[in-house]
């Protein structure tokens, strides 16, 4: 009869050094993954000239697409063509929609100004007639203002051939936006399957899953933060109409824009619609302003967001929040637009991950454990 083999538990050092070599090399792992973040940080800032305008025809894409779909299977167009009719029928919208909108801004610019004006009268008779500040010092205000903007023409020409140059690049950039969302909505359905078979068997087949579920979870949250930045674009303007606040038309525009950068659009927008209404309607309006959006705020958060974003889409507040700050921080107002899209996609990559990791591996120690238990 053979003798039982005894295990000898490791001794104290032995458990130590374990873990030491345990924390060293996964610090070692962290520190390449923290590497290549940096790494692919830096390539995203020289790329980026390359990068937005892939990433904002992609975003064009997901809302577009099915269109082209719809005009490709449904009434036969080749799909180049399927693809030209969907572009041009969108150029066409954005135009008809800022046509609408620009003679609302030039009828209401006057009233606006000459309300700011006058508010900014009542400013400067309350501070001459107030102890706060005296006349004198506000002459001496004013004249160091004067100074200093004539000692920065310079400065104020720079910034001119700035703007200059900035709206030149714009301009590039829609041209090149339009036409790779015209290559993408042409030549998009070949890319996944293309992918797969570079890749290989092995990782073909991830890479193709994963790709297609952010596609989809990117289309179905760009669409639905776009219906969801319509209702409140629609219900604040009418709420401005109502209460009599200028330029109501434009700021339900900047609403609807704004609503693409959650949490902080809509708090940017609105400190917009109340500074209108302070200057045009009084404190009274600021307030019923104010308590509009609100309103209509406490609405989206509650009710619209939950019931039309589905769950595997569902990011929380504070994920939203800090990746809102960190893309803005890195790439300013664009970085803000791309921060909560990319973030659901890097979700819906993780996801996928975590399904790949428990399907390769047995079941979870402590369930086992707490069903021996039971």
């Amino acid at each position: 009869m053979a003798a039982p083999l005894v295990t000898t538990p490791p001794t104290r050092e032995q458990t130590i050094g374990h873990g030491v070599a345990w924390s060293a090399r996964w610090s070692l792992r962290l520190l390449a993954v923290a590497l290549g973040a940096v790494l692919l940080g830096y390539v995203v800032k020289y790329a980026w000239v390359v990068i937005f305008p892939v990433l904002m025809a992609i975003i064009v894409c997901t809302v577009l697409a099915p269109l082209t779909r719809l005009l490709h299977e449904t009434v036969r167009l080749p799909r180049a063509l399927a693809a030209a009719v969907t572009v041009l029928g969108a150029i066409m919208l954005v135009v008809a929609a800022g046509f609408t909108v620009a003679p609302s801004v030039a009828a209401q610019s006057g009233d606006i100004v000459q309300s700011a004006t006058d508010g900014l009268q009542r400013v400067q008779d309350w501070v001459q007639e107030s102890d706060f500040v005296s006349k004198e010092q506000v002459d001496s205000g004013l004249q160091g203002l004067q100074e200093r903007l004539s000692g920065s023409a310079g400065s104020i020409a720079t910034g001119v051939l700035t703007g200059v140059s900035a709206v030149t690049n714009g301009v590039v950039n829609l041209v090149l936006i339009l036409i790779l969302t015209f290559l993408f909505l042409k030549d998009g359905v070949r890319f996944l399957p293309w992918l797969a078979r570079l890749a290989g068997p092995s990782a073909g087949g991830h890479l193709q899953a994963v790709g297609q579920r952010a596609w989809d979870t990117l289309g179905g949250f760009i669409r639905t933060q776009a219906l969801v930045s319509l209702i409140d674009a629609v219900l604040i303007g009418g709420g401005l109409l109502l209460i009599g606040v200028p330029l109501a038309l434009p700021l339900a525009v900047l609403t609807f824009a704004a609503g693409f950068v959650p949490i902080v659009g809509a708090f940017v927008a609105g400190f917009l619609a109340v500074l209108v209404a302070l200057v045009s309607n009084g404190l009274s309006g600021a307030l019923l302003v104010l308590a509009l959006i609100v309103v209509v705020q406490q609405l989206e958060g509650n009710v619209l967001s939950p019931f039309l974003q589905s769950k595997s889409m569902d990011l929380h507040a504070a994920v939203v929040l800090l990746a809102v700050t960190l893309g803005g921080t890195l790439f300013g107002i664009t970085g803000a637009f791309f921060a909560v899209p990319v973030t659901a996609v890097l979700a819906v990559v993780l996801r996928y991950l975590d399904e790949v990791v428990d399907r390769r591996t047995g079941p979870d120690e402590g369930a086992i454990a707490a069903a021996s238990t039971t």
